[in-house]
């Protein structure tokens, strides 16, 4: 397996896997390769830089640690921002009801638990059923810290 950097003709840039080389050249003259992007068949190889791998008797190279970043800093764009600020109101303003999101959001929606904003997990069958029976749920853009006690 080879791993191409790839570039179509509107110059979305984007990687794929192929089996060799010569499959991937077959492809592509097939008009088989695609942009994921925009679907255009106009794709050519990229510049890219190939990975190597040391010597199996080499010294191993140091990673560099990632640096760190104190629990309190503020997120550093404006969509981090954003979504720090979301997951705030949420954690603040809603109820966490942890595995039992699918059963309590089903009890509110039936009127037999009292109406008030929740958030937890929920397995993807659980949800797909509670929307399909119209039980008003959306997908958090983060995971929940879990809360213990």
């Amino acid at each position: 397996m080879i791993q191409f950097s790839l570039r179509c003709s509107n110059d979305h840039r984007f990687d794929s896997w192929f089996q060799s080389s010569d499959a991937y050249d077959k492809l592509e003259r097939a008009g088989m390769v695609t942009c994921v992007i925009c679907g255009v068949t106009s794709v050519s190889k990229a510049v890219m830089a190939p990975r190597v791998r040391p010597a199996r008797d080499a010294a191993p190279v140091p990673v560099p640690a990632a640096p760190t970043v104190p629990a309190n800093a503020a997120p550093a764009t404006p969509a981090a921002q954003a979504l720090a600020a979301l997951k705030n109101h949420i954690e603040t303003h809603s109820d966490y009801v942890g595995q039992d999101f699918a059963r309590e959001a089903r009890a509110i929606h039936d009127g037999t638990a009292p109406d008030r904003a929740i958030y937890g997990e929920a397995r993807p069958e659980d949800a797909r059923r509670l929307i399909e029976d119209g039980v008003p749920i959306a997908p958090l853009p983060f995971i929940p810290r879990r809360k213990t006690n």
